[in-house]
């Protein structure tokens, strides 16, 4: 399936250079130059299109918690203000969700967004359901709800208004500085353990993430984010996701800065490359790094049993093989030497009182 190229200097800021055609695409264009000009001119800069803008558009959710019974994810319940992410980061396991609104897993899933505007009223619904019983709610566990379009569209914080308002359990993973704005309501949740917040430190080299990660925080600035949430009584952790072979190998360093700046729980997962994004990954490093590619995507199949990805609930996130083993002894010998803990943040479910959504204190 061929992808549709944009020139690098229409890319700027952008994570990856291809619209990719998704899988339920019948029909595929490709560019072609009509011999006017257009290739020398856009080699020189002359006349090129402008970097693709961001577009978003608004949907009424039907529902706001979303369900999961994976073995391998440890919560069930999760929900995400928004679809797709401006973030641009190219590794990003969501992007093939995309395709089942009709849109490219590539440029369209960090420039075509979708904001669910009603999301806080169909949650606050959904809490008071006679049928609900409370659990921790991971937020953004597809695409990032700090992402930049938060500032003005603030659904991320209508969410945490109305959990903060029913006392309901909450754990996110970010890469936003954005979290900070929310403080005043994630420290008071976080004193009566309620709250907790991981943020995704990918590498501590600043070059490599304006490529990997294009519109996200930049690597120091997501460690005084930790800082800032640590200082301010919020449980903190530090996700040193996604660890990709030969490209970000500064794990340990990661996550001796984060400890520094406050983070006392650390999870890791290996690359994912379902469906489309694959093909997009390769790209991306044939892009730039192309001393390395080769060699990466072969370190990657070997973490797969030979595939690019395996679904596999017991191997998808850590991978397999002897590859996969020093990955996780290398995590496993840095927690311990710094002492961070590896398990889930305790959060209270206990405190639940629903009532407070209609407006009804307490009795007792």
């Amino acid at each position: 399936m061929p992808n549709l190229h944009l020139p690098l200097h229409a890319i700027k800021g952008r994570g990856l250079a291809q619209s990719q055609p998704h899988r339920f695409e019948r029909d595929v264009r490709t560019a072609f130059d009509d011999g006017w000009g257009s290739a020398e001119d856009q080699a020189q800069g002359h006349g090129a299109a402008p970097a693709p803008a961001t577009h978003v558009s608004w949907e009424d959710a039907k529902t706001a918690i979303t369900r999961n019974d994976s073995p391998d994810i440890g919560f069930t319940l999760g929900l995400n203000p928004y679809r797709g992410c401006e973030h641009g980061c190219v590794y990003c396991y969501a992007r093939p969700t995309h395709s089942y609104l009709n849109l490219s897993p590539g440029l369209d899933f960090e420039t075509k967004l979708v904001a669910k505007r009603n999301v806080a009223e169909v949650l606050c619904n959904e809490l008071l359901a006679a049928s609900y019983r409370p659990d921790l709610l991971a937020i953004g566990t597809v695409t990032d709800a700090y992402q930049p379009i938060e500032r003005e569209l603030r659904l991320t914080r209508a969410v945490l208004a109305v959990l903060a308002t029913a006392r309901h359990p909450l754990a996110m993973v970010t890469k936003g500085s954005g979290v900070e704005r929310d403080l005043d309501l994630l420290a008071p949740m976080g004193a009566q353990g309620l709250a907790a917040v991981y943020v995704t430190v990918t590498t501590l080299d600043s070059k490599l993430a304006r490529v990997l990660e294009p519109r996200a925080a930049a690597p120091h600035r997501r460690l005084r984010t930790v800082r800032t949430l640590a200082e301010a009584g919020v449980p903190v952790g530090v996700s040193v996701s996604p660890q990709i072979p030969f490209i970000n190998d500064d794990m340990e360093q990661v996550l001796a800065a984060a400890w520094d700046a406050g983070a006392r729980r650390a999870f890791y997962q290996v690359l994912r490359l379902p469906w489309e994004l694959a093909p997009m990954f390769r790209d991306w490093l044939a892009l730039h790094y192309p001393d390395r590619a080769a060699r990466v995507m072969a370190r990657m199949q070997d973490l797969r049993g030979g595939k690019d990805y395996d679904a596999h609930f017991a191997t998808r996130m850590r991978g397999q093989g002897i590859w996969a083993d020093l990955i996780h002894q290398r995590f496993v010998k840095t927690c311990d030497r710094l002492g961070y803990h590896r398990s889930r943040e305790p959060l209270d479910v206990s405190r639940f009182r629903p009532a407070a959504l209609r407006g009804q204190g307490d009795l007792f």
